[in-house]
């Protein structure tokens, strides 16, 4: 069949705004916004994904093949999320929190003080709670591949942020909006921002502190301009859901062999990722010029304001958001 010129120009468009993931038949896009690194050095969730993707290409001998773009380099990072759900974006590494404008259930994967560990956390993947989330995320066309927790801390600049006391008058980055709400009922004034804008923002004096996980700390090279971590290696209110994810329409493409590799290989990433977290959680605390550990009775205080603020409006912005909160509060 011969195309006139105005069919092949209209058959080009078409073909131009399909998902870009499928330019090329069994290759995935990857995308995160930390900085990039190796298989075997660097932040460890770009080692993460070139793992995953290492493994996935090699169970299915290379009928399955993914690249990793770090540092935004695909896209911005505020984007992903919403790129997945409509099938434009493969899979991202991301703070799930960062979805809570357009999805408000996810805000419960930074909630302050609603988990207090490592274990509670990996509880959540086969607990009621992870349950309900997953339903809220495959509703919205995106699923979990690798549940991904990381404790963290605060970075400030004059002074240290330990104790609720602490805040008043800062101006700080928490990391999502019940973070904002904990930290503004403490005296806080909020700055919003991704994690990879941090530095930025601490280095003009547009912010005094900021909250983040351990191994953005150290990615970031924040201690270049923080001198005062309060460290989550021993006990935190801010632990952050920051799975690996793929859109719903790309994985329902895939043959099922090729599903069951990916999710076979994200739940064996989880393992490496929590080694990996709290390694950093250590590290970080050696190369900042004071370093604060949070004792049970400031983290108690915490809790108690974000009880009262953050949780109390979370569980009341709709039925599915308070029974999240109430199946995660179960495992307190």
């Amino acid at each position: 069949m011969n195309l006139t010129r105005r069919q092949w120009l209209a058959t080009t468009a078409a073909a131009s705004c399909l998902p870009t993931a499928w330019a090329q038949a069994g290759a995935l896009k990857i995308s995160h916004q930390f900085p990039s690194g190796t298989l075997t050095e660097g932040d460890f969730r770009d080692r993460l994904c070139r793992r995953f993707a290492a493994e996935v290409e090699k169970r299915t001998s290379g009928a399955l093949k993914a690249s990793v773009y770090p540092g935004s380099s695909l896209m911005k990072t505020n984007a992903q999320f919403s790129a997945m759900r409509k099938g434009a974006l493969d899979m991202s590494l991301v703070p799930l929190s960062y979805a809570g404008g357009e999805v408000a259930e996810t805000n419960a994967g930074l909630m302050p003080a609603l988990v207090p560990s490592y274990e509670q956390g990996a509880a959540w993947k086969t607990a009621e709670v992870g349950k309900l989330l997953s339903k809220v995320l495959d509703d919205k066309g995106v699923m979990i591949v690798s549940w991904v927790w990381q404790a963290g801390g605060v970075a400030s600049r004059a002074r240290p942020l330990v104790t609720p006391d602490d805040a008043k008058g800062l101006k700080v980055r928490g990391g999502s909006r019940e973070m904002d709400m904990m930290l503004k009922s403490a005296g806080a004034s909020v700055i919003t921002l991704p994690s990879n804008e941090i530095y930025a923002a601490m280095q003009t004096g547009a912010m005094d502190a900021a909250m983040t996980s351990s191994t953005s700390f150290m990615s970031f090279k924040l201690e270049e301009i923080a001198k005062h971590l309060t460290s989550g290696r021993q006990r935190t209110y801010w632990f952050m859901l920051e799975p690996l994810m793929i859109s719903k329409e790309v994985f329902n493409k895939l043959p099922k062999a090729q599903q069951d590799v990916i999710m076979a290989v994200g739940a064996e990433m989880e393992v490496f990722a929590r080694d990996a977290a709290k390694a950093d959680d250590q590290a970080a605390a050696t190369i900042y010029a004071k370093v604060y550990d949070m004792d049970e009775p400031t983290l108690k205080k915490w809790q108690t304001i974000a009880r009262d603020t953050a949780w109390k409006d979370f569980g009341e912005k709709n039925e599915s958001c308070a029974a999240i909160l109430k199946a995660a509060q179960k495992l307190l």
